[in-house]
């Protein structure tokens, strides 16, 4: 048996008609940008979330930089996120022009660890970006509490995160500004890239209408500095036939992993923990190992695909080599960097491929 570690396509074939026809709709409606499927997917969305409005963008990392851009962050301001994540919270803060400043994370959640937040924070600190990593929220009573003593907005980044929740409340409600990613390995996935902003500031939202069209309100008239970073309309339509799913496909992540779980508790790994107050939406299942090359060629070898997130830590990456980043500064991003090992997770994922899987992790340490 072969397992691959992601199956983007899978999710076609169950709801093909529901999406041709969609696609159909589209193709002869021609209104293909801005269109109706946007701005229901955005109302239904922001539902989801809990909050008034959605802003439907390019691509989950537009949705950050614009997100900053609506909340004047720019030269001079610093924002604190997470050197153990995807490029694009670091990315979005240097676009803008402002200083990404990292704060280490924590050892059971890999999100941010909230005292080091607090060591970072400065008279230039402008916003913070906790990733809700691999599908459960950053510590945000911690942090909520920081953001209302010293007035830091919350850009949320919940692109792997959709569906999850803290103390009952949707990611991406929880803050000034949530983010999400419509990538096709995403929980809910696209055919091709998309993003979204959700706000319940009303101000805010209108900004980000405006900065995703060029800085337009009126058509011609250009009161900003913006961008060409409009959700697709045909990316819209599919993902309107997906969302209805979402749940059900969360509930299979979540069945998954308690399986791995429940089958690799005896074994020398650290697996995922769920701190307390959250639910999981497990975008990826990662266990932590000391010889956890050696795992991923076991099996590799036995027909099983691992991929490593992420193997170099944000601070440590090429790009930002003109910074004064060094080893050792984030010693935790850097030991979950060395260490973890993600198992192939996704809902349409059968019982017989998740306990092959499992047979070959518990063969590796029986051998």
């Amino acid at each position: 048996m072969t397992v691959p570690f992601l199956n983007p396509g899978a999710q076609f074939q169950p709801l093909r008609a529901q999406t041709l026809a969609a696609i159909e709709e589209v193709l002869t409606r021609g209104h293909f940008v801005l269109g109706p499927n946007v701005a229901a997917l955005e109302s239904e969305i922001a539902q989801l979330v809990g909050v008034p409005f959605g802003v439907g963008v390019n691509s989950g990392s537009d949705a950050l930089t614009l997100a900053l851009r609506a909340l004047d962050i720019g030269p001079g301001d610093e924002v604190i996120t997470s050197p153990f994540t995807y490029i694009a919270p670091a990315e979005s803060v240097h676009q803008v022009g402002a200083r990404i400043v990292f704060a280490d994370v924590d050892p059971k959640t890999f999100c941010l660890d909230v005292h080091e937040v607090e060591k970072r924070i400065t008279a230039r600190t402008k916003a913070i970006i906790p990733v809700h990593l691999f599908g459960q929220a950053a510590p945000m009573g911690e942090l909520m509490g920081l953001s209302a003593s010293l007035g830091l907005p919350i850009v949320e980044d919940c692109a792997q995160a959709i569906g999850a929740t803290f103390q009952g409340k949707a990611v991406g409600g929880l803050g000034k500004i949530g983010c999400f990613s419509f990538y096709p390995t995403k929980n809910l996935g696209a055919y091709g890239d998309g993003g979204m902003c959700v706000t319940a500031d009303p101000a805010v939202a209108h900004r980000l209408r405006m900065l995703r069209v060029h800085g337009i309100e009126r058509r011609y008239h250009h009161d900003l500095h913006g961008y060409n970073s409009r959700l697709d309309e045909l990316q819209a339509a599919i993902l309107r036939v997906k969302l209805p799913h979402l749940a059900a496909w969360n509930e299979r992540r979540a069945e998954i992993a308690q399986r791995y779980s429940s089958a690799l508790a005896e074994f020398p790994l650290s697996l995922p923990q769920v701190a307390q107050g959250n639910s999981h939406s497990y975008h990826v299942y990662a266990v932590l190992m000391e010889d956890r090359d050696a795992l991923q060629k076991h099996l590799a070898d036995h027909g099983v695909a691992t991929l490593i997130y992420y193997p170099v830590p944000l601070h440590l990456q090429k790009c930002y080599a003109d910074q004064s980043w060094t080893a050792g500064d984030y010693p935790v991003a850097e030991m979950l960097a060395r260490r973890i090992l993600p198992l192939p997770m996704y809902p349409e994922l059968t019982d017989e491929q998740v306990d092959y899987v499992i047979a070959q992790v518990r063969g590796y340490f029986n051998k």
